[in-house]
Parts: C-alpha cells; structure tokens; sequence
C-alpha cells in the first residue's frame, strides 16, 4: 500500500497530470508572472505582488487536493524554496506504524523567505516575519519574528511598520 488516503477523494488521471505539468512550470519557469500563475492554478491561496524565486518545490500529493498553500500579499520567497506539505514513507513498512502528514503552510503578508528554505507541513508564518537563509522551519513563527538555523529559532524581531 502506498498511503493510507482514506479521507479524501482521488483525483482523475487527467487532473493528476494538469497538477504535475503546473507543478514543473512552478519550479522551472523563469519569469515569476507565470509562476505565480501556475501556483493559482494550482489551487493555492496566493494574494498580490508576491514574488516567488525560481525552483520552488512544492511537495504534496498530486493525487488529492487535501493539502493548502496560503501565501499572503507582498511576499517574497528565495530560489530554491521547498515547502512541505504532506510526507510520509513512501513504500517502507513504516508505512505501517507511522501516519501519513498532510497539512496547510500559511505564509503572512509581507514576509520573507530566504533562499533555500525548507518549511514543514502544518506551519504559519506570521506577517512581517523572515526566515533566514538555509533554515529548516519545523514550528510556527510568530508575527514580526526573525527566524534562522536548523531548526528555525527567533534570533530577532523586526519593527512594526505602517503600510504603504
């Protein structure tokens, strides 16, 4: 068995396709209006001016829609981002004994992904918060919150500032 998806409905083979194609062109495209296109596409929640550097991975199940991104308005990603949002072991016999993780990552708005950043399912990031780069995010980050190392610890905070 590969994963015990109970819950949720499959998608259709044509689907699955349409989901992995958006998914190359997310991570591959380099003009950032059109990744940003295909992560709407996808199917997640992406508000306005955000950036998103090239060679994001999204890991998720291209099988099922149970799994959300929540990306907030004026955010910045680095390149080579991977954010998390379902795992598991795949064909081992773990399979057995550990339960499939599936989540939503919700990033606030404005706020800023270092390069190559990897964030873990089930995790918010709070508005105006920055992850340094490297850092492997296993726990929420609250608002104004810097954030760096692995894992992510709060090494500083950053002032509230009044938007434009």
């Amino acid at each position: 068995m590969y994963a015990k998806r109970t819950s949720h409905k499959c998608l259709s083979w044509h689907l699955r396709l349409w989901n992995k194609l958006l998914k190359m062109i997310i991570q591959h495209c380099p003009s950032n209006g059109i990744r940003i296109k295909a992560l709407r596409l996808s199917g997640f929640d992406i508000g306005e001016k955000v950036y998103v550097g090239q060679d994001l991975i999204i890991a998720s199940p291209i099988s099922e829609k149970s799994c959300g991104l929540i990306i907030g308005d004026r955010v910045a990603i680095g390149p080579r981002v991977t954010i998390v949002l379902s795992s598991d072991a795949n064909w081992s016999n773990l399979m057995d004994t550990r339960e499939y993780i599936k989540s939503t990552v919700s990033i606030g708005e404005d706020s800023w992904i270092g390069a190559s950043v990897t964030i873990l399912p089930g995790v918010k990031i709070g508005k105006m918060a920055i992850v340094g780069a490297g850092a492997v995010v296993t726990k929420d980050v609250p608002d104004f919150a810097i954030v760096a190392g692995v894992p992510a610890r709060i090494i500083a905070h950053t002032e509230q500032v009044n938007p434009r």
